[in-house]
């Protein structure tokens, strides 16, 4: 890498070399000093002026670049972020900058856009039910009353998703970790998936989902492992990944959630898997990104939405908070997402 401070050090020992060297040749070949300070002038003039050039065009380019990024524009980028000096290093930078701003921008876009669509369901139903209770067109039964009640909760549902990517943005979450049998604790979780999903209408806080052709499998061994970690924040984790895999699940297809003592004491590895198309190797690097859906649709059971595309996000979330890990493990059928927690809390600051 060729720094400005060095091209500008060269042009300075070119000048006074160009300069000795035409003092030189006027003293041997008894040309006249005015002639050749004028040549020598304008010789060093050029070669500043070439050189300058060089070093202002980029940043010019950069001026117009930034003005637009200013004003909303992320589309244009500053050419020669190749160049190896300090130009190409904020060329480079900027170019990482718009890149961010641009994708801070469309994923702004779509939360307004996935939000408005998820809003805008439960609010329509919800202002039939009632309204067709006002008008007397129908009486507020408990069927009625269950009916609005559903939408309500889906309602509350988004909201907490919502807070959730705030607590996230804003790094405000304590953990409250403590020890637990992983047995008991997994199959409430489970139990409870199941609890909404045979109701129909009621929905649980955390299960997202109304099939009842998908069976939940779990598989905890030993069955007395114990786990050290925020209790709540981990269900939340393992009801995203359940509602995940079941919404994906082929008809009468099977959920297995494993449980495992990890390497080290308290650690536990958790293991989602369902038997539905999988996810492509191409997308398995941005399955835990903010609102993403995937270019594949993988929804093929009944019941399934298509959500706001932030469950799985705030499910790495959750876990790295913990210090762990979360990832998509290599399988010959569906999708298993695998869990590691490390048995104790990283050290907070």
């Amino acid at each position: 890498m060729i720094s400005i401070k060095t091209k500008l050090g060269a042009l300075v020992v070119g000048a006074v070399l160009l300069t000795s060297c035409l003092a030189l040749v006027a003293i041997r070949t008894s040309t006249e000093f005015r002639y050749i300070t004028i040549f020598a002038m304008i010789a060093t003039l050029l070669i500043t002026q070439f050189v300058a050039q060089s070093l202002t065009a980029p940043l010019d380019e950069m001026t117009t670049v930034a003005g637009t990024i200013s004003r909303g524009d992320f589309s244009r980028r500053v050419r020669g972020a190749d160049r190896r000096d300090e130009l190409g290093d904020l060329a480079s930078t900027i170019n990482r900058m718009a890149d961010d701003l641009e994708a801070v921008d469309r994923h702004r876009k779509e939360l307004v856009a996935n939000v408005s669509h998820e809003l805008r369901t439960p609010i329509a139903a919800l202002r039939a039910v009632l309204e067709n209770v006002v008008d007397g067109v129908s009486e507020a039964d408990p069927e009625t009353m269950r009916s609005a009640l559903k939408q309500t909760e889906r309602l509350g549902r988004l909201v907490e998703t919502l807070l959730d990517l705030s607590r996230l943005d804003n790094g405000v979450v304590a953990l409250k970790a403590s020890r637990f049998e992983v047995w008991p604790y997994l199959s409430g979780v489970l139990r409870e998936a199941n609890l909404a999903a045979s109701q129909r209408g009621l929905f649980s806080t955390s299960g997202l989902h109304n099939r009842t052709d998908v069976h939940l499998h779990l598989d905890v061994s030993p069955p007395e492992l114990v786990a050290h970690a925020d209790a709540e924040r981990l269900h939340q984790v393992m009801a995203n990944l359940i509602d995940n895999a079941v919404k994906h699940s082929p008809p009468h297809g099977r959920v297995t959630v494993r449980a495992r003592r990890g390497p080290y004491p308290d650690s536990l590895e958790l293991v989602v898997e369902d038997e539905g198309p999988g996810i492509p190797e191409s997308e398995r690097h941005k399955v835990f990104e903010r609102f993403n859906r995937g270019t594949m649709p993988r929804r093929q059971g009944p019941g399934s939405d298509g959500g706001t595309g932030l469950g799985l996000a705030i499910a790495r979330w959750a876990v790295d908070l913990h210090g762990g890990g979360i990832g998509v493990a290599e399988s010959s059928r569906g999708c298993r997402i695998r869990v590691t927690l490390p048995g104790s809390l990283p050290p907070r600051d």
